[in-house]
């Protein structure tokens, strides 16, 4: 009975996750009327209303948020069991499509996509570098590797490490303008931050006597571009947040020093993300596989 129902179970999920009959019909290439048909067959099967439906807009009743939850979790063993299917009856065929942050996509994600095409020559990746926030609907990701807390519910998560991050700068800028002796002294530093799309504050958050404290400051030097800020922190422009991980190479050469070891920035996680939405087909699967797998190694 479950699976005559998944064309509906899935289309409930895409009028879910997009919160339009006509998006969710457009993005499964069906009509709207086989939208509204699907969702009222399935409220019918159920015996509950999933959406509450005006004229112009549709939102999930308590059921509906509830059958979310379930539907996810059905979607996610079918995909499990097709996946271990096709694994042994087919070689993995097509594109995928993945993001990464541009100072970890380039020093862990990017080598690791020779050693996968050698494995699945029929597989092309489309690898994307950018620290901007992604967008997979836009995109048409099929998954991302992304530094920081994750928020997003709709996400499905698998972690991959923790990074441990650094305050430093170059000698030149710390013989020039000395070195802060407490987190306090970093508003009167030039601090480099990295601009998220939309954000109107700019703070670091750093381990103080055992507690997250939050550091808010203006910062005359910001970037989109995470490897753009530690080229002008080694240029001398000022202190730069990074993990300890990108910025090895530079604090072992000595062009940065590490400032406030004893206070140092909160550890990040650094995961790899997929929409629930999009049923995870072999070679994304073994794509992600791959990569975490090579991280970690890496990582130790």
């Amino acid at each position: 009975m479950v699976m005559s129902y998944v064309p509906n179970i899935k289309t409930f999920v895409r009028v879910y996750d997009l919160g339009s009959m006509s998006a969710a019909g457009r993005d499964l290439r069906i009509s709207a009327a086989v939208t509204s048909s699907r969702i009222a067959d399935l409220e019918r099967h159920l015996g509950v209303r999933l959406f509450n439906r005006t004229t112009r807009s549709l939102s999930p009743t308590e059921q509906g948020e509830l059958f979310y939850k379930g539907a996810i979790r059905i979607l996610d063993m079918i995909e499990e069991v097709e996946g271990s299917i096709a694994d042994v009856t087919d070689s993995p065929k097509g594109t995928v499509f993945v993001a990464a942050p541009l100072g970890l996509g380039k020093k862990l994600i990017a080598p690791l996509v020779p050693s996968f095409k050698e494995n699945y020559p029929d597989v092309n990746v489309r690898l994307r570098l950018s620290d901007r926030k992604v967008d997979f609907t836009a995109e048409g990701l099929d998954a991302a590797f992304v530094l920081g807390e994750l928020k997003d519910s709709e996400m499905r998560v698998r972690p991959v490490h923790e990074f441990k991050r650094v305050l430093c700068a170059s000698p030149a800028y710390l013989e020039r303008q000395g070195a802060p002796t407490s987190p306090e002294d970093l508003p009167n530093h030039h601090c480099l931050l990295l601009r998220f799309p939309g954000a109107e504050e700019f703070f670091w958050t750093l381990q103080v006597n055992g507690r997250r404290q939050r550091y808010d400051f203006s910062s005359p030097m910001e970037s989109d571009d995470g490897d753009v800020l530690t080229g002008w922190a080694v240029d001398g422009c000022g202190i730069v947040s990074k993990t300890r991980f990108e910025v090895s190479e530079q604090l072992e050469d000595g062009r940065l020093v590490e400032v406030l070891p004893d206070t140092p920035p909160t550890s990040i996680p650094f995961s790899c993300v997929f929409p629930h939405k999009r049923l995870q087909d072999p070679k994304t699967r073994l794509l992600i596989d791959h990569m975490i797998e090579g991280c970690q190694k890496q990582l130790g």
